[in-house]
């Protein structure tokens, strides 16, 4: 039986306590609205929530039909830890990230899964996705990843070459390649890229099937120095691992230089050079 007839995948989404409640919904109800169902929806409590998040998580919980099973850290311990903790409660091997501010289109998880119904051999896929500031039907740029294997292994010896929030993965290769760390920000950056060092498959949907909420916290984010250390120190381990040349190596070391000094309207330049030229349908 093919996996679509199943509904065998699951969706994995971490929540900590500075979300938004209104963000939420429409991000649990965007994974619950595809069109195909999740018969596994974990969702991590990444450390004590306020009390309206904690009621809106225990609404969706008492519904059955979803299928949402709530678990918890005790403290907040960053999105690698929650993931890691949260993937050990997904029952499928096939496993849907989601975040909880952001929006998946209807059709995301039926596309990666024929994707993965193709390629028996295909450990994580991705797609592009569109970013909007406050309101989703105004979208600000695009994100667009390499969408072949060999192209995504060449791209991501520089840069992550997959929109997190997107993936879909196999449970087994991504415990195979060590599973999610607590390197600072860019956990995903670090575990792809090991994923890739021991030959996994990968591939990217050349569209964007999820919609970014990407303001100005973003670019702060960007520019701050724990993002820099942990992008920096994660480009130190991947040199160290014999993923990525010495070139590769600098060419992070001095891009990271470049944000921490570049002003604000140069990145948003840059960071947001493809513009949409038309609102989301």
């Amino acid at each position: 039986m093919s996996i679509m007839a199943t509904n065998n995948y699951s969706i994995l989404l971490p929540v900590y306590h500075k979300d938004k409640k209104e963000y939420l919904i429409l991000s649990i109800e965007s994974m619950l609205n595809q069109t195909v169902k999740s018969d596994d929806f974990v969702i991590v409590k990444d450390g004590p929530l306020t009390e309206e998040l904690d009621e809106c998580l225990n609404q969706y919980a008492s519904n059955k039909d979803y299928h949402i099973n709530i678990v918890a850290l005790e403290k907040n311990s960053g999105l690698g830890a929650a993931l890691d903790y949260g993937l050990g409660f997904c029952k499928n091997e096939l496993v849907a990230r989601m975040d909880a501010d952001d929006i998946s289109l209807p059709t995301r998880c039926e596309r990666l899964l024929e994707l993965f119904e193709k390629n028996p051999d295909l450990a994580i896929a991705g797609t592009n996705m569109d970013e909007f500031d406050e309101d989703p039907n105004i979208l600000v740029s695009s994100r667009v990843v390499p969408s072949t294997d060999e192209e995504i292994k060449k791209f991501i010896r520089r840069r992550n070459a997959f929109n997190h929030p997107t993936v879909m993965f196999k449970k087994s290769e991504v415990k195979r390649a060590g599973s999610y760390s607590s390197n600072g920000n860019i956990e995903d950056m670090d575990l792809f890229s090991r994923m890739m060092g021991i030959g996994c498959v990968a591939a990217n949907i050349p569209e964007s099937l999820l919609l970014y909420r990407a303001n100005k916290d973003n670019f702060k984010r960007r520019k701050s120095k724990l993002y820099r250390k942990s992008t920096i120190s994660t480009a130190k381990l991947k040199l160290k691992r014999k993923e990525i040349s010495y070139g590769d190596y600098l060419y992070v070391f001095w891009g990271q230089q470049f944000m921490r000094f570049a002003p604000n309207w140069l990145l948003t330049r840059l960071l947001r050079k493809k513009k949409k030229q038309k609102n989301a349908k």
